[in-house]
């Protein structure tokens, strides 16, 4: 395997753990970034760029990382209320009356960006042309009864975070989110990610598909078999998690143009692993003289717990902050200051402010991993090993 790029002295362990994803882990096409302190010290690519194809993964090959574009979108609310523009504790129906509907009248932005709005769910799924339309799905989403109380327990709203977020974002800047993204952090920040990809950057794009679930006997990873209670939620078709990672129906192909062009935050983000590292660098401070994207207490804010324990959907364990899956046994990042968000099925970003490291990674084979892709956390793992080197 041609692993092409770069890493800086005492990260090769990094490096190592990349080319074994490809010889022992089932790894197609994939890149990974790294900084510290602000500067880029990983920089690889390597593989196919479609999971199916043969043309080389090239240095601005971009994916749709599924949710790792939760952790980009979160910085939204994070910005306006950074701004002055937003107020986590007054209730989204402050900026969206539509919202009101439906018992939902005291549901808190916070509780909204913590997976507390016990709206993981539709009563009718939407179509593929719905889902991307944000006037039918905003208004489905602001229709929708609460499954539990809000604010008395949380649970990962997969799909249903995108008509949330945008929805909200929409009615307190006038600008729909991907719009908002582009102009206020990607421009800015100059990253090749898009929440709604332009059709001139289209052929940039890999294909994903799904890859063979295969794990080196002596990897060091976690071997937990999934409980029971989790396994029957996936096969329940009546089960909040069936149902909420079922809001699209049929499944929509993320191949599909119509897919990648549309505005949906908690799902079909479009990035480099580059992008996403840097993203993240510039929430911790200035990247290569640019702006910083977090204030210090903006900062604090995006790694403070505001929900854990059982989660309604996922069925284990889950920590989030206002948006950002924040460290912990189902979703392991850097370390207890690490915040950021997986993609289903392998990409994650994120940030770990106590040892001022970005991380992005993304790849093109799909596995059935929710939270913690073996790939994803044996690089992980490399870039702590690497630390305790230096």
């Amino acid at each position: 395997m041609d692993v092409r790029g770069t890493v800086a002295a005492g990260f090769e362990p990094v490096r190592d753990a990349f080319l074994r994803n490809f010889e022992q882990r089932g790894e197609r096409g994939a890149a990974v970034a790294v900084y510290r302190d602000g500067v880029k010290v990983v920089d690889l690519w390597a593989g196919t760029r479609d999971v199916d194809g043969q043309e080389p993964w090239a240095v601005d090959t971009a994916q749709v990382v599924r949710s790792a574009t939760k952790g980009v979108a979160a910085a939204v609310p994070l910005l306006l209320h950074q701004r002055g523009q937003l107020d986590l504790d007054a209730p989204v129906g402050t900026y969206w009356p539509e919202f009101k509907a439906a018992g939902k009248e005291r549901v808190s932005v916070r509780q909204l960006l913590a997976h507390q709005a016990g709206v993981p769910v539709l009563d009718r799924p939407l179509t593929l042309a719905e889902a991307v339309d944000p006037q039918i799905a905003q208004a489905a989403i602001a229709a929708q009864a609460p499954v539990w109380a809000p604010g008395t327990a949380h649970g990962y709203h997969a799909h249903t975070f995108s008509w949330l977020l945008s929805g909200l974002v929409h009615r307190v800047t006038g600008r729909t989110i991907g719009r908002w993204v582009a102009e206020e952090i990607a421009r800015p920040l100059g990253l090749d990610l898009w929440i709604g990809l332009p059709a001139d950057e289209a052929h940039r794009v890999g294909r994903l598909g799904p890859i063979e679930e295969v794990e080196p006997s002596d990897s060091g990873a976690l071997r937990l078999r999934p409980k029971r209670s989790v396994t029957e939620a996936y096969r329940d078709p009546n089960s909040l998690t069936r149902r909420a990672f079922g809001v699209i129906d049929p499944k929509p192909d993320e191949n599909d143009p119509v897919y990648r062009a549309a505005e949906l935050p908690g799902s079909g983000g479009v990035s480099t692993a580059r992008a996403l590292a840097r993203f993240y660098a510039s929430a911790l401070g200035p990247v290569d003289g640019g702006p910083r994207l977090f204030a210090p207490a903006t900062l604090t804010l995006a790694r403070t717990e505001e929900s854990a324990g059982p989660d309604r959907v996922l069925m284990v364990g889950t920590r989030f902050g206002l948006g950002h899956m924040l460290h912990g046994p189902a979703s392991p990042l850097l370390g207890p200051t690490s915040f950021g968000h997986p993609g289903r099925g392998g990409s994650l970003g994120f940030a770990d402010p106590e040892s001022s490291i970005a991380f992005g990674y993304v790849t093109n084979g799909m596995r059935k991993t929710v939270t913690a892709d073996p790939r994803a956390q044996a690089l992980v793992r490399a870039v702590g090993a690497s630390l305790q080197g230096r």
